[in-house]
Parts: structure tokens; sequence; C-alpha cells
């Protein structure tokens, strides 16, 4: 695997996606007391419609991010992504009631959705002739990157009285920094990440209507709409979890995120480099198998240094999950332009991440946190089913055995329909 200044640029944009993609939940006590929602009684559906919130503007840009793409390329759009995140951020910080840190947050969703959608075809189109599914794993490896450098710090200064509207703009300055290194082109441009200077809606929406209406499309939407929701199910509530159940410090909070994230840094960042691009489904089935058995144990482990170890395991077994089943769909469906797949899929897991936060919420409503919990084993079983149906029922298989020969046919199609 050989790296460059752009996959630099996009491992800085992971980590500042990340971190204010997460500066929320790690604040969240805080800010639900300041702006009087408070978690503990009965406002942790609250909490998860903030990120419900922030997911429907992110969904609304990687819709057309396609065309922004066509139109000023991949590498600028990203780097206005990066201005979007700041913006959001630091809004976020000046929020003086609930509904204004809504309506902010809704800002840095249209970057997020952006980073969202056209970092995979980023990587993709980097390194298209290279195994992309591996560089893909590598560079969201580095979302728990920063994930795992930044949040223990936040946290810790959490702890310390410092305010969370201080960390706020703190996180927000950090997404300047891919911002730069995206808008600069330097001396020898790549072609295939700059525009060519039209908008092809009719394009794009020719693909998206194309790719819609393959029975095997819904069937890796819906595997990406679990995978996302799982996953970020545990990394919204893991602070929580701690702070409110087993009355841990802000510090400790901060620590239940980010060993979550040391995982997927550990398992994105292996599976990339040790697992082959036709071995991602299986890697899928069984991480999803282990992650759903781990998760279970969050309803009954007594003892903080036991969830973190849990968190640690979980977050391995998560890993994979979200660039592994693109990149798999994309090898299944190899005559669909993989940009518009990758876009899409997206689509679904980001309203995946804001769903089942707020179910979780609901449940911890209803029953505690803990309980919560178990909405994340019931993702992970679905996702199982569905890659496993494709990949032993449907021609999957096959697929993979042409990918590990070095040549792929045409997928076969799902029973009863056609691909």
């Amino acid at each position: 695997m050989k790296f460059g200044r752009f996959d630099y640029a996009i491992f800085a944009l992971f980590m500042a996606y990340s971190v204010c993609s997460l500066i929320i939940p790690v604040v969240l006590v805080e800010v639900s007391k300041d702006l009087n929602f408070d978690l503990a009684q009965g406002g942790m559906s609250s909490g998860g419609i903030l990120q419900l919130g922030r997911s429907l503007p992110m969904v609304g840009a990687m819709l057309v991010c396609g065309m922004l793409s066509s139109r000023f390329g991949l590498r600028r759009s990203l780097a206005v992504a990066a201005v979007l995140m700041m913006l959001g951020i630091v809004m976020a910080a000046m929020s003086q009631w609930y509904w204004m840190l809504l309506a902010v947050l809704l800002i840095a969703g249209l970057g997020e959705g952006l980073v969202e959608g056209l970092a995979t075809p980023f990587v993709g189109n980097l390194h298209k002739d290279d195994e992309p599914g591996r560089y893909m794993n590598v560079s969201h490896g580095f979302w728990s990157v920063g994930i795992f450098i930044w949040v223990p710090l936040l946290a810790f200064l959490l702890d310390k009285n410092v305010s969370w509207r201080f960390l706020c703009c703190l996180v927000g300055a950090g997404a300047l920094i891919p911002a730069v290194m995206l808008f600069c082109r330097g001396k020898k441009p790549v072609k295939q990440l700059e525009g060519n200077g039209r908008f092809d809606a009719a394009g794009a929406v020719k693909k998206v209507g194309k790719a819609v209406k393959s029975k095997r499309f819904w069937l890796f939407f819906a595997a990406m709409f679990f995978a996302g929701g799982g996953e970020f199910g545990i990394t919204f509530w893991s602070a929580a979890l701690l702070r409110l159940e087993f009355d841990a410090s802000p510090f400790i909070g901060g620590v239940a995120t980010s060993v979550f994230s040391a995982g997927m840094m550990i398992g994105r960042t292996s599976s990339g480099i040790f697992v082959r691009q036709h071995q991602l489904p299986i890697l899928v089935m069984i991480a999803a198998v282990a992650g759903s058995l781990l998760a279970v144990f969050f309803g009954f482990i007594a003892t903080v240094s036991g969830v973190l170890v849990l968190l640690f395991l979980a977050g391995l077994a998560s890993a994979p999950f979200w660039p592994s089943v693109q990149s798999y769909c994309v090898d299944r469906m190899p005559e669909y332009d993989s940009t518009t797949l990758y876009i899409l899929l997206s689509c679904a897991g980001v309203p995946g991440c804001g769903v089942l936060s707020v179910v979780m919420g609901k449940v911890g409503d209803m029953t505690n946190l803990r309980y919560a919990f178990f909405v994340v084993p019931i993702c992970y079983i679905l996702l199982a089913i569905l890659v496993g149906w494709d990949y032993f029922i449907c021609g999957g298989r096959r697929t993979s055995a042409q990918l590990a020969a070095g040549s792929v046919g045409k997928p076969d199609p799902l029973p009863g329909a056609q691909s």
C-alpha cells in the first residue's frame, strides 16, 4: 500500500469529522443541564434527536454531492465540507437553548453529509487500480484515530471544568486543517479528483434511477442502515452510559468513547492491511455475529472496567462494517456507477445512526440506558443475515472467487429478480 498527500488530507478530514460528530455526545450531560433537557430526568430521547436532526441535512447533502463533485470536483467539495463542519460546531458553542443547538447542528450536518458521501469515492478514485477496499478501511480507521486522540483530552478538560462551549470552538477550529490541505491542489493535480465544470443533474438522476431499480441494491441499503445504526448507537451513548449508570466522571465517560474507537481503529487498519478484497463479506459476517454476542453483555456487566473492556472488544467487531459493506456492494454491482453506490449506501447508514440513537434513547427513558444497548445485537444480527443471504444464496461467493482470481464477471441475480 502506498500513500500520498491526498491520503493524508483524507486522514485529517476523517479525524476532524469524527471529533465534530462526537463533541456533542461527549459534552451531552453538561449541554443537557445547561439547555434544560436533563438526561437523568427523561431527556435521553431529546439527546438522540440531536443526532437524528443532523442526520437529515447529511442525507440531503449526500443526495446532491454527486452533482457538486461533478461540477467542482471531489477535492474542492470536501474542502468546503470541512469549512461547514467548522461553522456548525463553532455556532453550536453559542447556543442558548435546545432548539437553537439543533438548528446550528444542521449546518455541521451539511458538511458531514458531504464528507460521508464523497470521502469514500475520493479514496476509491485515488486508488481505483490497487484494491481500493483496503485503502478505504485504513482511511475510515482515522475516524477512530481522531476519537482516540482527541476525546480523552476533551473529556479531561471537561473534568477540569473547562466550558463545553470552549471545547466546541476548539474542535471546530481543528476542521480548518483538512480544509487547507484539500483547497491546495498542488503542482500535480490528480485528474480524477477534479471537476468537469458542469452540473450533470440528468446524468446523476439517471445513475440513481438505475441503482434503485436493483433489488440487490436494497439488500445492501438495509445492511448499511443496521451497520451504521448499531455502530453509532454504541459510539453516541457510551459516555452517557458510564456517567449515568455508573456515576463516572466526565473523563471516564470520554475514555469510554475513546476505548470503543481504539478498538475500531485497530480493527479497521488491521482489516485494511491483512484482509484482501475478496474476503470482505466473510469478515463482515464474522464480525457481526461476534459483535452481537458481545453487545448483549452491556446489560449485565456491573463494573466500569468491565464496560471499558467490552467497549474495546465491541469496537474491534464493529470496525469493518461501514467501508466493507460499501466496497462489497460495488464488487457485486460492477455495472453500476461506483460513486453513486457509495453515496446512496451512505444515505442508508447515516439515517441508521440517527434513528438508532433515538431508539436507544427512548428505550433508556422507558427502562435504563443499559437495556438500550440490547438494540445493538439486533442490528448486527440483521446485518449478518443480509450479507450472508447475498454471499451464500445469491452468488456473492462466486464474485469473491473471481476477485481472488483477478477477474469479475456479471453478478448473479437475486432469486426471482433482475440485478
